[in-house]
């Protein structure tokens, strides 16, 4: 099976409501991005807490099989959009897409572990 695609979601900080904001992104891009393409895919919104300092993940994949090269370019491009949005706005755009089909995927919270022999330290020395 398929890894899938991951972004990292960026948001500004000192954000209000930046959970609400991490999770209203991640389930409209991806559900938007299911729409346009016609295909059934599933996404996981995450909150990667590290040594003291946490950031945001989108994680897509195709059930059944490994995504098209195309598809990075269409999320990037599906959050981009989202990104212009304020927040009074943003939540209108997810209720709204709850009642239209989306079953949002709660943000769930997960661990980041450094991989020290993955490092780019590694490929400077040798």
């Amino acid at each position: 099976m398929a890894r899938g695609l991951e972004v990292d979601l960026h948001l500004r900080p000192g954000l209000a409501s930046e959970s609400f904001v991490a999770e209203a992104l991640g389930n409209l891009a991806a559900h938007d991005l299911s729409v346009r393409r016609g295909e059934r895919l599933e996404w996981q919104v995450l909150r990667v807490e590290g040594s003291g300092a946490h950031h945001f993940r989108l994680v897509v994949r195709h059930p059944e099989r490994a995504l098209d090269v195309g598809i990075g370019h269409d999320l990037r491009r599906a959050l981009d959009e989202l990104s212009k949005e304020d927040l009074p706005h943003l939540r209108v755009r997810f209720q709204a897409a709850q009642r239209a089909g989306l079953r949002p995927v709660p943000l769930r919270h997960v661990r980041d572990t450094v991989d020290l022999w993955h490092d780019d330290f590694w490929n400077w020395i040798g």
